[in-house]
């Protein structure tokens, strides 16, 4: 495993993702994950899994220590009292006294970015969090939050995936520090589909899948991989044993478009283009 050190977090380069996972498939898929020797796990209060994501690390005997937990507070819970309450039913659900990681889910519209950061601040304060950070934010919430917050931030999770140019966003990340956390990395399926992707991948003895994560991971990137199905687990964890060339990265990025973002909710997105 390659970890990501960002501000004196070291997180585990490829995460488990458990979003719209149902309970019963997180708690058939988690000891295989472990198995296969994932140990970095991102859900949150919104996805309704965090008490099997709970349950299925500590029915595996998992050691606190060895885990990477990130979780994340939901929109609706952005005023002190509810967002503090929120965290707590989190750590109860995860069975911990404290997650690694803990992310604003999205920056909405109705709370100003430093009133969100102040609370997640407050939360670290605590002892509720080791470390923070923020989800879905732009380019100036993300420099906003960096000069707001009294603890380093320390990633931005944002979708990103061969489709979507963010290099606003990496520039900006790497100007600040801040590790960038992606998901939806295989572009609802249209990674692993990928002529050139695969193409690549053939060079390598590698799937199209593998090549997306690894176009990630070889930019200095976490990337949160999911499947919920344990024949997949092996397959997305074997990416640390080969390095795309120069001309792949570049050939990878070509494929960007402007129709590329997938995840875009109304009411709860940025402007992207700020």
């Amino acid at each position: 495993m390659d970890y990501v050190i960002a501000h004196g977090a070291k997180i585990p380069a490829l995460g488990f993702g458990v979003f719209r996972m149902s309970e019963a498939e997180v708690e058939t898929i988690i000891p295989a994950a472990l198995e296969t020797g994932f140990r970095h796990f991102d859900t949150a209060q919104i996805y309704g899994n965090e008490a099997a994501l709970g349950r299925a690390l500590q029915a595996a005997g998992a050691a606190r220590e060895d885990l990477f937990l990130t979780t994340k507070v939901w929109v609706d819970k952005y005023e002190p009292a509810r967002f503090a309450a929120s965290v707590d039913e989190s750590l109860e659900k995860l069975r911990v006294d404290q997650v690694d990681l803990l992310l604003l889910h999205w920056p909405g519209h109705e709370v100003p970015v430093a009133d969100q950061i102040a609370m997640l601040d407050a939360a670290q304060a605590a002892g509720k969090t080791r470390f923070v950070g923020v989800s879905n934010q732009n380019v100036p919430q993300l420099r906003e939050s960096v000069a707001t917050s009294t603890v380093p931030i320390v990633t931005n999770q944002i979708e990103m995936h061969p489709y979507l140019d963010q290099s606003a966003m990496v520039a900006a990340a790497k100007a600040t520090g801040t590790a960038l956390t992606a998901y939806y990395c295989m572009a609802d399926g249209a990674v692993p589909r990928d002529p050139l992707l695969q193409k690549i991948g053939a060079q390598y003895g590698k799937t199209a899948a593998q090549v997306g994560l690894r176009w990630l991971l070889q930019q200095g990137h976490i990337a949160l991989s999911k499947t919920a199905h344990a024949g997949r687990l092996a397959e997305n964890f074997a990416v640390f044993d080969f390095t795309l060339s120069d001309q792949d990265m570049a050939q990878i990025a070509t494929l960007a478009r402007p129709d590329g973002r997938i995840v875009d909710p109304e009411g709860l997105a940025p402007d992207w283009t700020a």
